[in-house]
């Protein structure tokens, strides 16, 4: 049977509407979205036509939304209404596929403009107290923190790492990633003598790798509560996150020479553009560096 995610506040949307959004909300799934992202879309979905007051498809005009836009979005940053928007477009267009609709009630022209910004990472000297700090935290959260840094897995991708997915000789791991897809990552030495050592303490051949105080999987928000202690721990920059990990792996790697192409495998992204914005980051380091080395 397949998978529904239904839309909770069922009384403020009429039967036949909320059936379309959940078809909808099930074709994401066919397509692989996260189930993080499905959420999301159906709580954004969910909360324009609470605002809207408007309990069916039939009865939207593109002046409704536009209106929401106005009267509940006006404040909120233009990421967030792009993303709005993002969600109610896809949901119309595929509304407009099926004949639920007879136009995209959407415009272009309303889509914010996001200004461009790099990822954020750590430097050198940061990296260096990163790895101090480190030595004081438990053996389960040091070997957490080497695999991140050295993989640049996501966090969700750390917490999901199952032990018979890991080759400590080779130092590779399988992990899942968005869409449930799966990749090959590779880790440093000191990672896997981490990994090594924690296991020695619990000693298991299969399950997750890292476990909670219960002894069951740990979750991600553990994993960026810890990373936020190192943050606190090491004088971090406050924008120092988990991602800030990923994107630290990532400069890294292409200081040392690594291909932009097994960057991106390794990232798990589907297109090298996504990578390439850090080698944007690599050029404006050495930019700067030689600015204040030569005037």
């Amino acid at each position: 049977m397949k998978e529904k995610y239904w839309v909770l506040d069922c009384e403020r949307i009429e039967p036949k509407t909320r059936s379309i959004i959940n078809d909808y909300l099930s074709s994401l799934k066919d397509q692989k979205r996260a189930a993080a992202t499905i959420d999301k879309y159906r709580r954004i979905i969910e909360q324009f036509f609470i605002e809207t007051r408007k309990s069916s498809l039939e009865e939207l005009a593109s002046s409704d939304v536009l209106d929401w836009l106005d009267k509940y979005c006006k404040n909120r940053s233009k990421r967030t209404v792009r993303l709005y928007l993002t969600v109610l477009s896809s949901l119309f267009k595929f509304c407009l596929a099926k004949n639920h609709i007879d136009k995209i009630l959407t415009k272009r022209r309303w889509f914010p403009e996001i200004p461009y910004s790099v990822p954020r990472h750590l430097n050198g000297a940061e990296v260096a107290r990163l790895k101090i700090a480190a030595e004081k935290f438990s053996i389960r959260d040091r070997a957490i923190i080497a695999f991140m840094l050295s993989s640049g897995v996501r966090r969700k991708e750390a917490s999901g790492l199952n032990i018979e997915n890991v080759d400590l000789k080779e130092r590779v791991a399988q992990v899942k990633g968005k869409g449930d897809k799966t990749r090959i990552v590779h880790f440093s030495v000191e990672c896997a003598l981490l990994l090594k050592r924690y296991l020695a303490k619990n000693p298991r051949d299969e399950g997750p790798m890292f476990l909670n105080r219960y002894g069951d999987r740990i979750s991600d928000a553990r994993i960026y509560e810890i990373v936020a202690r190192l943050k606190r721990e090491a004088d971090l920059p406050p924008y120092f996150c988990p991602h800030s990990l990923r994107s630290t792996f990532a400069c890294l790697m292409l200081s040392r020479g690594a291909e932009l192409g097994f960057i991106t495998d390794e990232l798990g992204h589907v297109n090298m553009d996504t990578t390439r914005v850090y080698a944007r980051i690599l050029t404006e380091d050495l930019i700067s560096e030689y600015k204040q080395k030569m005037g």
